[in-house]
């Protein structure tokens, strides 16, 4: 079985539900506590094992490219002052780690793995979208590869949403279940709850075999009018197994503002550093 080295990153949105704090920020730069979702979604993979960073962008993240470089002078002035360079621990990779790719038109999730078609070649990779921010040990994405182990094929990483949020997701018509592992019998793009076939959402996290390439550049325009991954994913049931994955861990949804707002309360409440008065200021609040 051929091991997972590359993953992909979509960050190419607009982040228009963080105006105006996105109007010249990428919302992939959004702080939680101190470290940007996208250093939290890299972290994940780098410790599932992956080795080349694959970054679809679009005008104007410049700065995420910026975050996972030297900063020389930055470094040097600290250096000078006797002060440690822990913090930038993890922003600045090897040479070559991550590659850059413009996705120059905004047609989706769908188009936006297309894009990255030619660096990912004819392996299996990973996709990871740095809104759903994944906390847990191992990581979502360490868990999945060690199901991809065993199973192979295709794998999303799945949740239970309530029956009123299906219309926001990619829903599983589920198969044969054992633990955490569901059989993926079809996939529908945000059904209504009345023709939802599940509760079980796609989130955030794929592991899939390159022949979703061959399937994402004849893909007709889905819902939204945008070119769905989930149609595309759901061509390729039948062909080669394909399962969810429940993670075992906490999802927090940062593309919205309470989820984002949640998602930094609770990983400040884990910090020794700040908890204290994190909790403190709840309890008077």
């Amino acid at each position: 079985m051929r091991k997972i080295r590359k993953a992909v990153f979509p960050i190419g949105g607009l982040g228009t539900r963080f105006l105006p704090a996105t109007k010249s920020m990428p919302k992939e730069m959004l702080p939680v506590v101190d470290r940007p979702l996208i250093q939290y979604a890299v972290d994940e993979a780098r410790e599932a094992g992956i080795e080349q960073f694959i970054f679809v962008t679009s005008r104007g993240k410049s700065l995420i490219e910026d975050h996972f470089d030297h900063a020389f002078e930055l470094e040097e002035a600290m250096a000078r002052r006797g002060k440690s360079l822990s913090a930038l621990d993890g922003t600045r990779p090897s040479p070559g780690d991550i590659t850059i790719v413009r996705q120059q038109e905004p047609l989706g999730l769908g188009h936006a793995v297309w894009c990255a078609r030619r660096l990912v070649g004819d392996e299996p990779f990973a996709v990871l979208l740095p809104d759903d921010l994944m906390v847990g040990e191992p990581g979502c994405l360490k868990q999945m590869v060690e199901a991809y182990n065993d199973l192979g094929g295709n794998l999303i990483c799945t949740e239970e949403v309530a029956a009123d949020q299906t219309h926001k997701y990619g829903i599983v018509t589920p198969g044969a279940q054992a633990g955490p592992i569901t059989e993926v019998k079809g996939l529908v793009e945000k059904p209504a709850p009345d023709v939802a076939p599940s509760r079980l959402a796609i989130i955030g996290r794929y592991i899939l075999q390159p022949e979703v390439m061959d399937v994402l550049g004849s893909q007709e325009e889905g819902a939204g009018g945008e070119i769905q991954l989930t149609d595309a994913l759901a061509r390729m049931i039948g062909q080669q197994p394909f399962h969810g994955v429940t993670f075992d861990g906490k999802r927090y949804d940062c593309g919205d503002k309470s989820g984002f707002v949640t998602a930094t309360l609770a990983l400040a409440l884990r910090r020794p550093d700040i908890a204290p008065a994190v909790r403190a200021f709840l309890a008077a609040a």
